[in-house]
């Protein structure tokens, strides 16, 4: 999967520029460069060294600067609350066994109104093989070990419903989801969901 946020996902950002991005599961770097280079003051998270060690090589090349961090992604306890103007994560989610904590702890650290990007594998897709055969009911709970960038990764499959009720529970509005077209020719179901909450207040 590609750590690179996508046009939609920049738009749905905003303007970042001046802006405090929190940058979770950075992966090899993409997203909190881009956001860098669009002026943003980036704080970066990932659960690995070797991911965080890859990111600040890619920064370095790219001559800008971000803050990195190596933790876990549900723990933000190194930022005061109100202090982030927009949160960001691609596909790292999935990855946290405890979202409801995960969204609670963004919630936290996000201004009022600030808004939560973030993307994983679409539910459906999971569903099926690489065959498009259907291996697993949607409503399966529960992890499951895909690959991404050649890596083993263990996800954990939660339908939409219980992400929409959870970022309630935790003080966010879903205001946009999308399920971008899939590149494979022929594909039928989305592989990927964006979802955009903010945290309620004035």
């Amino acid at each position: 999967m590609n750590d690179t946020p996508t046009d939609q996902e920049l738009r749905l950002l905003g303007d970042l520029s001046g802006k405090r991005v929190l940058d979770l599961g950075c992966r090899g770097g993409a997203a909190a460069v881009a956001f860098a280079q669009r002026g943003a003051i980036v704080i970066a998270l990932d659960a690995t060294d070797e991911h965080v060690a890859r990111a600040r090589s890619r920064a370095e090349q790219a001559e800008v600067k971000v803050e990195w961090r190596t933790g876990d992604l549900a723990d933000l306890a190194f930022l005061r609350a109100e202090s982030i103007d927009a949160a960001f994560s691609a596909y790292a989610v999935a990855e946290v066994d405890d979202a409801a904590r995960l969204f609670r702890q963004v919630q936290r650290v996000l201004k009022p109104n600030g808004a939560f990007v973030f993307s994983y594998e679409h539910p459906m897709s999971l569903c099926l093989d690489a065959g498009g055969v259907v291996t697993r009911s949607y409503f399966d709970p529960g992890p499951i070990d895909v690959e991404r960038d050649g890596d083993p990764v263990r996800i954990h499959v939660r339908d939409v419903g219980e992400v929409f009720t959870e970022l309630g529970r935790a003080g966010f509005r879903v205001d946009t989801i999308l399920e971008p077209k899939p590149s494979t020719p022929g594909a039928r179901i989305p592989d990927t969901i964006v979802w955009r909450a903010r945290k309620e207040g004035a």
